[in-house]
């Protein structure tokens, strides 16, 4: 039996800020499930800062979404109609085909994942038990060398990855965490709930000044979501053998002219720094960690989450724009 598929499609590449004309709502028929495939009615999608560099022509870690096709990324939904033994009707799967409410796809590019612990929605496969989670814990512990009584700066802290880091470093042992947010209300948050030490608005006064009231007695781990002017001041609070994971930058994301350096890095030598960036992607051998560590975490309340909610396929972009504008605590979702 044939369907209609509501989908969100780039049409022009964004030059500065996204706008929601760079968008188009289409609706695309899919034909009867062939052997092999599956069909799959989403219950949500994620929109994350790195679509933005996928929205440029240039070269990057994956390919440029294309003009004219349908946005690619996140989602978790549940099978309606399949040709498969292995994915029946009612499977919870994940699968990166992105902003549309149904997707048709052989089955190769659907995972089954169990159903969310009781009280969670399946959101939670996008968010703190997801990409989301994933990149939080791989950057912390394993690119940034994280051990136990390491102070801890976290830029973006009240984002989806941020709220995850300073969590887990505090799991993990750390005295002092450290994070920026752009709003006093996020501040308050990342203090009352994401078990932040101390907490700054970015946007008050320069950061430089505020992270080195804030580390009186420096950094060893920075997490950048940020670039620009945090990660200037991280250099400067360092201490020696100071580590950085280079997580995102979200500051330069959508400038139109070349972003000026830090004007410090030549503490990197005299301090003997480490900074790293990564791709989450190419370290799934830590997958079986973080799923054991942070489902038990979860379970057992110790880790929290917020997620801010956009209803319908048809505002997807609005989403989009709106997390890129810092407008979400937490994991941006759209509901389908």
């Amino acid at each position: 039996m044939s369907v209609v598929s509501t989908q969100i499609q780039l049409v022009q590449r964004p030059h500065g800020w996204p706008e929601p004309s760079d968008f188009r709502t289409a609706e695309v028929t899919y034909g009867d499930v062939q052997p092999g495939h599956v069909r799959v009615r989403n219950e949500f999608i994620s929109v994350d800062p790195y679509m933005r560099g996928r929205m440029m022509d240039t070269r990057s870690y994956v390919p440029p979404f294309q003009i004219g096709e349908t946005m690619t990324g996140g989602a978790v939904g549940r099978v309606v109609e399949s040709a498969v033994d292995d994915l029946p009707v009612g499977t919870l799967v994940l699968h990166q085909f992105g902003w549309r409410d149904i997707a048709q796809e052989s089955a190769d590019g659907f995972r089954a994942v169990p159903e969310p612990p009781a009280g969670h929605p399946s959101s939670v496969y996008l968010g703190v038990l997801g990409l989301t989670g994933f990149t939080a814990y791989v950057g912390l512990l394993d690119i940034a060398q994280f051990t136990e009584n390491d102070v801890v700066f976290v830029s973006g802290a009240a984002g989806a990855v941020g709220t995850i880091v300073g969590q887990i470093a505090k799991l993990k042992g750390s005295p002092r965490v450290i994070g920026s947010a752009g709003s006093k209300e996020k501040v308050e948050v990342l203090t009352a709930k994401y078990s932040y030490d101390v907490a700054f608005d970015y946007k008050t006064a320069p950061v430089r000044r505020q992270l080195a009231q804030a580390a009186p007695d420096g950094i060893d781990v920075y997490f950048d979501n940020v670039g620009g002017d945090h990660l200037e001041a991280a250099l400067d609070a360092f201490n020696d053998g100071g580590r950085a994971a280079l997580c995102g930058a979200i500051s330069q994301y959508n400038s139109t002219s070349r972003p000026e350096g830090p004007d410090n890095m030549a503490n990197i030598i005299t301090r003997g720094l480490t900074l790293r960036g990564f791709i989450v992607a190419k370290h799934s051998d830590l997958m079986s960690a973080f799923n054991r560590e942070m489902s038990q975490w979860l379970a057992d309340g110790e880790v929290d989450y917020d997620e801010t909610v956009v209803d319908g396929i048809g505002n997807s972009a609005d989403a989009f724009i709106g997390m890129m504008r810092g407008q979400n605590t937490g994991k941006m979702v759209v509901k389908v």
